[in-house]
């Protein structure tokens, strides 16, 4: 698998994460069975495409990008689709994420 494929993987990895956390937060506690089952399945697709970068990056840079990128789009998501409020810490914190991801 080459490089740039196993990061695009990653990247539709975090996607699929993203959508499956945003549909948790709308299941109410799997009560609703739309979004319940995209959570599921959105998790399922989620872990099962990470697979593939852990084959070739080290597990902790692969984790370090999933989870920062995963909050920073979650974040900027609940506040576009839900008017959710970033103060300015939440901002600074998700700015030092991007920069750690980044470099």
């Amino acid at each position: 698998m080459g490089r740039g494929v196993t990061w695009l993987i990653l990247a539709v990895a975090i996607v699929a994460e993203v959508i499956a956390t945003t549909a948790l937060s709308r299941s109410e506690s799997f009560t609703r069975l739309g979004p319940g089952l995209l959570a599921v399945v959105g998790y399922a697709v989620a872990f099962w495409l990470l697979s593939f970068p852990l084959r070739v990056m080290p597990t902790g840079v692969v984790y370090a990008i999933w989870s920062g990128l995963g909050i920073v789009l979650i974040a900027t998501v609940a506040w576009v689709r839900h008017g959710q409020r970033l103060d300015a810490p939440a901002l600074m914190g998700m700015g030092l994420i991007l920069a750690g991801c980044w470099w």
